[in-house]
């Protein structure tokens, strides 16, 4: 980036710019990151990535961006997939781009998860 910071710049708990941008919904800011190099599956400490970030907060137009730019929507989130988050806090949209992505990627991996998308009606 033009002041001298990477496109993968992290923060002490390994949260990167796309990461920090993702989580806090700030959609201009991932497209910009994005375009500029960011790795949409940088981990942060927890072994989270973006996707997973969105997943559990419910940004459905920046999952949308990461899923684009090449984001793993099966990836690992230190025990969870982006399905678990986004079924477990109720976020069928994500959910449905997950499985637009991969039929695979949008089915929980946990016993309990599969029983909340049940009761929830989203699987």
């Amino acid at each position: 980036m033009a002041q001298g910071l990477t496109a993968d710049a992290c923060d002490e708990k390994g949260n990167s710019l796309l990461m920090l941008a993702a989580y806090h919904g700030r959609t201009e800011t991932v497209q910009m990151l994005l375009k500029a190099g960011a790795k949409p599956d940088v981990r942060n400490a927890k072994g989270q990535t973006p996707l997973g970030g969105v997943a559990f907060k419910g940004y459905v137009e920046i999952a949308r961006l990461l899923l684009e730019a090449g984001a793993d929507p099966r990836a690992d989130q230190g025990g969870s997939t982006p399905a678990d988050l986004a079924v477990t806090f109720g976020r069928k949209e994500i959910l449905e781009l997950l499985e637009a992505h991969s039929s695979k990627a949008s089915q929980p991996t946990h016993w309990f998860t599969r029983l909340i998308a049940r009761l929830r009606g989203i699987r």
